[in-house]
């Protein structure tokens, strides 16, 4: 190229940049290119029924959240219990690649280690307060990851459902004597606690509970709390509703994904993986707490429902059960043991400062607020 061609091109390039400079509107500023990747499409699973209130609406959150967050890059299906494979069947189909993810509580999976109650709820345990301070500061998730890796899975807290409601009971239940022979629906730890008092507990999925308390196949149910209780129905089928509940204090769901899948996303999308789920499981708290208030009136003003409480003598004989329970849940395998040490050390710190702090204020708050 001699010196002539090449001024002339300069020149024409020059000009074309003028133009287009030109042709901007004043003080904006021409936007980057973005190297937009591919969207991958997810596929989620959970135990909840398809847009079920709060454990449905969690698992949808969490998944609009990683849409949004990625730009569309990530793009999550959620399919409700049943419409890929059964409630307590998500685990095995993400563990083995069938599905990228699941929504879940993680003490359906007790029979793959006990330790995994931990991770979501324990008869006297933590409040959802406290379960997260455990996880995300106390080495809980250390724990969970490598708990979890055994089955190709990585673990996020997702949701809570705070404190849950003792349950819906066709009788009352006065003494300790009422609960030998009673068929409870209660999962985990809870159900063993029920056994270990004399009654049958069985784990049924949240679409089959209904069905099975009004056939008779069940005497009471725990579900949630008066939200999702009241989305069931079960104050027509057993008038009683006790609380609080013993069994789950602050129930935590869990966002957990195939551990090749997680691996396999650049150190963004992890990022943006890790941050849905943590805005999800606070979003989740709030959500809870706000409409439980407003169903729970519902529920007495509008369909009579009659709150009862679990006598003292009850309580305290719940109460040493359930540390029996929980105690011996540990002895299972090694990471039982250290996952229970490391929640019980964490629940003690937590309990000394509720002790001077939130429980007390509580009980001033009534005195002055309550009558």
């Amino acid at each position: 190229m001699d010196r002539r061609t090449f001024l002339s091109g300069a020149t024409i390039a020059t000009a074309a940049a003028a133009t287009a400079c030109s042709q901007e509107t004043p003080g904006e500023v021409a936007a980057p290119a973005v190297n937009r990747r591919r969207t991958r499409r997810l596929r989620m699973v959970t135990t909840w029924p398809a847009n079920f209130p709060g454990l449905g609406t969690a698992a949808d959150t969490t998944a609009r959240l990683i849409g949004e967050m990625s730009g569309g890059e990530l793009e999550v299906q959620v399919y409700g219990a049943g419409e890929i494979v059964g409630a307590f069947e998500v685990f095995d189909a993400v563990s083995n690649g069938v599905a990228d993810m699941y929504h879940a509580a993680e003490y359906y999976w007790q029979g793959r280690s006990p330790a995994y109650n931990f991770f979501c709820a324990v008869p006297l345990g933590m409040t959802a307060m406290e379960i997260m301070a455990w996880v995300e500061f106390g080495g809980g998730q250390a724990l969970w990851d490598e708990l979890s890796a055994q089955f190709n899975i990585k673990p996020f807290q997702a949701g809570n459902s705070g404190h849950q409601m003792g349950g819906w009971f066709k009788r009352e239940i006065n003494t300790l004597e009422d609960f030998r022979g009673l068929r409870v629906r209660m999962p985990g730890l809870g159900g063993d606690v029920i056994r270990a008092l004399g009654g049958a507990a069985v784990a049924l999925s949240g679409g089959e509970i209904y069905q099975a308390l009004q056939s008779g196949a069940i005497d009471a149910t725990e579900w949630v709390g008066p939200w999702n209780d009241l989305a069931f129905g079960f104050y027509r089928e057993a008038p009683f509703y006790y609380g609080p509940g013993f069994h789950e204090p602050g129930s935590s769901l869990a966002l957990g994904m195939n551990l090749g899948v997680w691996e396999s996303l650049p150190a963004d999308q992890k990022a943006i993986v890790k941050a849905a789920a943590h805005a999800a499981n606070n979003l989740s708290i709030a959500e809870f707490t706000h409409h439980n208030g407003i169903a729970l009136q519902t529920l007495i003003e509008e369909h009579g429902v009659q709150l009862r409480n679990f006598s003292d003598e009850i309580w305290r004989e719940l109460g040493r059960v359930s540390e029996e329970v929980v105690a011996n849940a540990a002895n299972a395998d090694a990471i039982s043991r250290r996952v229970y040490n490391s929640y019980v050390q964490s629940r003690r710190r937590s309990r000394e400062w509720a002790n001077v702090s939130e429980t007390p204020y509580l009980q001033k708050r009534e005195l002055v607020l309550g009558g």
